[in-house]
C-alpha cells in the first residue's frame, strides 16, 4: 500500500505537471489554431449564458481556493490567529457554495451539449471525456465536505496542506507519507484533480492559457484562407 501511495501522491503529481506544461507548450507551438474553446453559441445558445457563468465562476473560485488553501504555509494561518477548525469551516462553506454553483453550471452545459443534435454532431470524444471527468472530480470534492465536517478539528486538512506544499517544493516522496492515513475519498478527489492537469493539453481547456500568453498569441503566423474553386 505504501508503494502505491508513493506512486500516486509522490511521483504521479510530477508526471501530471510535466505533461501539463510540456504538452501545453508543444500544442501552442505546433497547433496554435486549435488553441481555443471551440465556441458553440452559433449552433445553439440555449442555457449557454447561465450555465457558462455559473460554471466559470464556480471552477475559477475553486481553483484559486484550492491554491491558496493548500499552499499557504500553516505557520501563516497560525500567525494570523486563524485556527485549523476555523479555516476548515471557511473552506467547507466557500468550497461547498462554489462547488454547487459549478455543478449547476456544468449540468446545464452537459445537458445543452448532449440534447442538441447540432452540438452533439460536433462534440468530440475528448469533449465528453473532459465533461465527465470534471463532473466526477466535482462530485467527489463535494462528497468530501461530509468527511470534513466529521473531522472538524482540521487535522485532515493540515495533512493535505503538508502534502501539497511538499510536492511543490520537490519533496513529493516525503509528502506522500502525509496521505497514508487520509480517507480514500480525499485521495480519489486528488487523483481525479491531478489527472485533469494530465489531460489538459489534449482538450479545449488549453484556452485557459490564453490570458497568460496573449502577447505570444498575437505574434502567431497569419492564417491562410483559400477560396474553393
Amino acid at each position: 500500500m505504501k508503494t502505491i501511495n508513493l506512486f500516486f501522491f509522490g511521483i504521479y503529481p510530477y508526471i501530471a505537471l510535466t505533461v501539463f506544461f510540456v504538452g501545453s507548450l508543444l500544442r501552442f507551438d505546433r497547433e496554435q489554431y486549435t488553441w481555443k474553446s471551440e465556441s458553440s453559441q452559433l449552433l445553439y445558445s440555449g442555457s449557454l449564458r447561465l450555465g457558462n457563468i455559473l460554471f466559470h465562476v464556480g471552477i475559477i473560485g475553486l481553483f484559486f481556493g484550492h491554491l491558496v488553501g493548500l499552499l499557504t504555509p500553516v505557520i501563516v494561518w497560525d500567525t494570523l490567529g486563524i485556527s485549523h477548525s476555523t479555516k476548515q469551516a471557511i473552506a467547507v462553506w466557500s468550497g461547498g457554495t462554489l462547488g454547487i454553483l459549478c455543478l449547476i453550471g456544468l449540468s446545464l452545459l452537459i445537458h445543452r451539449r448532449l440534447t442538441s443534435p447540432r452540438l452533439a454532431a460536433v462534440t468530440q470524444p475528448m469533449d465528453k471525456v473532459l465533461l465527465v471527468w470534471i463532473l466526477i472530480t466535482l462530485l467527489l470534492g463535494l462528497s468530501t465536505i461530509f468527511l470534513s465536517v466529521e473531522h472538524s478539528d482540521g487535522s485532515v486538512m493540515v495533512l493535505l496542506m503538508n502534502w501539497a506544499q511538499h510536492v511543490v517544493t520537490l519533496r513529493g516522496a516525503t509528502g506522500a507519507e502525509y496521505l497514508v492515513a487520509v480517507p480514500i475519498l480525499f485521495k480519489a478527489h486528488l487523483f481525479m484533480g491531478m489527472t485533469l492537469f494530465l489531460i489538459f493539453p489534449f482538450t479545449r481547456l488549453v484556452h485557459v492559457w490564453s490570458g497568460f500568453a496573449t502577447v505570444f498569441y498575437l505574434g502567431r503566423a497569419w492564417q491562410l484562407v483559400r477560396p474553393r474553386h
